[in-house]
């Protein structure tokens, strides 16, 4: 049995033609909560869109690769973003942190009413090559886990089954949170396919499940019940800003030359913060034109 330092596990069929891979974000989306002070709704939202980057992340292959997902679909939150690294972990932004909405039509936070379905999903995968690799799909529910499926249908031809889940307690902390990706591949037999729908049919709520103690491994297993699954790797990923004080010149520098020679007329000390993990970063006026000479 893994503890929740291996918060998420990817396993495999024994045919090798079905792969999951289930996240306890909790303490992830826990940290999103804690730095972006966000509504009940938006904590869902945001959440989910990281358990899954979070996911994908951990399918890329050179330490060096990120993916970014972005949502935008028109309602309240605005634009959602989530990057993660090869190592699933992750990072989160959202441009509106507070949405107060009532409750859907079954009683759950309506994180498809804040998301809004009048747009777009977004994976941009960047894995070293000259220009990273973008797939967009319209946005097809709002709630973000068919969001996802549908992406991997549409722009990778994957058949795909993602779970995601947001359970927040009423002091708007986190009570428990996650996820699971199931792929097919091209090879898997009809036998195969029979198995995992009805797994599937008998999955509790996610966020239920990891709320209720259930570990990464657990719900991997759950999903593959009945075909032979094997481990095969294990992973601890965090919420992680990769933020530098270099980081910030060169966005600074981007700007160019005119607007960073005003910043340096008009104030002493320009401040910049950080929109994934709040981080304020200082700069003089001195500072801001010696930039200019670099």
């Amino acid at each position: 049995m893994i503890g929740k330092a291996q918060n998420m596990v990817r396993a495999i069929s024994a045919d090798g033609s079905v792969i999951a891979c289930a996240l306890d974000s909790t303490e992830i989306v826990g940290k999103i909560e804690q730095i972006h002070t966000t509504s009940a709704v938006v904590t869902a939202a945001l959440g989910r869109l990281a358990t899954a980057a979070s996911m994908i992340g951990a399918m890329l292959k050179g330490d060096e690769d990120t993916v970014t997902v972005r949502m935008n679909g028109g309602g309240p939150a605005g634009s959602l973003i989530a990057v993660a690294d090869s190592c699933g972990n992750v990072k989160a932004y959202v441009a509106n942190p507070v949405v107060e909405l009532s409750l859907n039509q079954y009683g759950k936070l309506d994180v498809a009413g804040a998301v809004g379905k009048d747009g777009y999903l977004s994976v941009i995968k960047d894995v070293g090559l000259k220009e990273p690799a973008t797939g967009t799909v319209e946005i097809v529910s709002g709630e973000i886990a068919e969001d996802i499926t549908n992406y991997f249908a549409v722009s990778e031809q994957t058949p795909t089954v993602c779970g995601l889940g947001v359970l927040v307690n009423p002091n708007l902390t986190v009570k428990g949170a996650g996820g699971y990706l199931v792929q097919l591949l091209p090879f898997a037999p009809e036998s195969c396919i029979t198995v995992l729908e009805e797994n599937l049919k008998q999955m509790p709520p996610v966020s239920k499940m990891y709320a209720d103690g259930m570990t990464a491994e657990e719900v991997c297993l759950k999903l593959l019940r009945g075909l032979e699954p094997n481990v095969l790797d294990t992973f601890h990923p965090i919420y992680r800003c990769d933020c530098s004080r270099e980081r910030v010149s060169r966005a600074l520098i981007s700007m160019g030359r005119e607007e960073l020679e005003k910043l340096a007329r008009e104030q002493d000390m320009t401040e910049v913060s950080c929109h994934f993990c709040n981080k304020k970063y200082s700069f003089t006026a001195q500072e801001l034109l010696d930039m200019l000479k670099a």
